[in-house]
């Protein structure tokens, strides 16, 4: 069974950002410019993703 994973990359800071936006940031487990972390597709993240899709880089994985 295939595992489908998003790599998540910070490419612009959330200084300056509403605080929501901030929080999801930290949510997600991004810290510092150009971090990656890998989580779990699924509707949660996919929608945290969008909250903050103009500070983010993703990339999608799929593990066998």
């Amino acid at each position: 069974m295939a595992e489908t994973t998003v790599k998540i990359t910070l490419i612009k800071s959330g200084i300056g950002r509403p605080q929501r936006q901030k929080d999801t940031l930290r949510a997600l487990g991004l810290h510092k410019l150009h971090q990656t972390v890998e989580r779990k597709d699924s509707a949660v993240t996919r929608g945290m993703m969008a909250k903050v899709s103009h500070l983010v880089k993703v990339e999608e994985e799929t593990r066998s």
